[in-house]
């Protein structure tokens, strides 16, 4: 090898690093800086939001918009049905997928593999497609207009089903047959066995279902018709009318209260869901 190749291949890993961090720095400022405009907008007043150039910090930072999205909305409410509906759904979910996850992978019964391949496919079905049959047959049950209407539709969760089988098919089957051979049935073997063993994954279908449902706002748009029903993102939806008058600062305020409990439960479930993906990849 040549010095010029030797020097250009040094010169060349010394670059690498610093590469990747900036690489990294413009992708963190592309995500990061929507949400450092939305945070400092909703601490201006309403005649510094349009400002040109946009500041960063605001010259006088105030409370007022946050106020005034108190004054507007009855947050608490709008919080406790969210609240009641996200955490319902991510437990449903984590009960739901952590079961047909582990008869898929595990358990043996006709029809297995287009039964799974069937669930599979309603993942590429889109929501619109089925939320009027869901309605009518909610509509049938008189759950429209009510939690419970969009807490029990969202138990099944496709994806969350293919994680777990994954999830339990990187497990060894030593485990499961020493509980067998000790008398336990698939139940006491799931329960007692597997079940803890999956904790980590099914942190992740928690986790993810918990920030999927707190934003969504479709399916409460068409099956909530009562604001006492109403969730948070459909509640702010009457913010709207503060655009009109140049209060952007107002919307923005709204929409940052609405982001601080997915914020939370990110952060808390941070640790078990980067310790799932790792332990995944580590059996598999």
């Amino acid at each position: 090898m040549s010095q010029a190749t030797m020097n250009f291949s040094r010169v060349r890993h010394g670059l690498a690093p610093w590469a990747r961090i900036a690489g990294l720095a413009v992708c963190a400022l592309l995500t990061l800086g929507p949400v450092v405009w939305t945070v400092s907008t909703s601490l201006r007043a309403p005649a510094e939001a349009f400002d040109l150039p946009p500041r960063i910090i605001p010259t006088d930072p105030s409370a007022e918009a946050y106020r005034g999205v108190f004054d507007q909305l009855d947050v608490w409410l709008l919080a406790l049905n969210s609240t009641l509906v996200t955490a319902l759904i991510a437990v449903g979910q984590m009960i739901t997928a952590g079961l047909a996850g582990y008869a898929f992978a595990r358990l043996e019964f006709r029809f297995k593999k287009p039964l799974f391949a069937l669930v599979l496919a309603t993942m590429m079905v889109p929501l619109q497609v089925t939320v009027v049959p869901v309605f009518l047959v909610l509509k049938s049950m008189s759950l429209t207009d009510t939690l419970l209407g969009l807490i029990v539709p969202a138990f099944p969760t496709a994806f969350g089903t293919f994680l777990m089988r994954q999830y339990f098919l990187g497990m060894p089957k030593d485990l499961g047959e020493a509980a067998m051979l000790d008398g336990a049935g698939p139940w006491r073997t799931f329960r007692s066995v597997y079940a803890p063993l999956a904790a980590p994954g099914l942190a992740i279908v928690g986790v993810l279902a918990f920030n999927y449902h707190w934003n969504e706002f479709f399916r409460p748009l068409i099956l909530e018709t009562s604001s006492q029903n109403y969730t948070l993102p459909l509640g702010l939806v009457s913010l709207q009318g503060n655009l009109g008058t140049g209060s952007v600062s107002v919307v923005l305020a709204g929409v940052v209260l609405s982001m601080i409990p997915a914020v939370a439960v990110f952060v808390v479930g941070q640790r078990p869901l980067r310790e799932g993906i790792t332990s995944a990849g580590v059996n598999r």
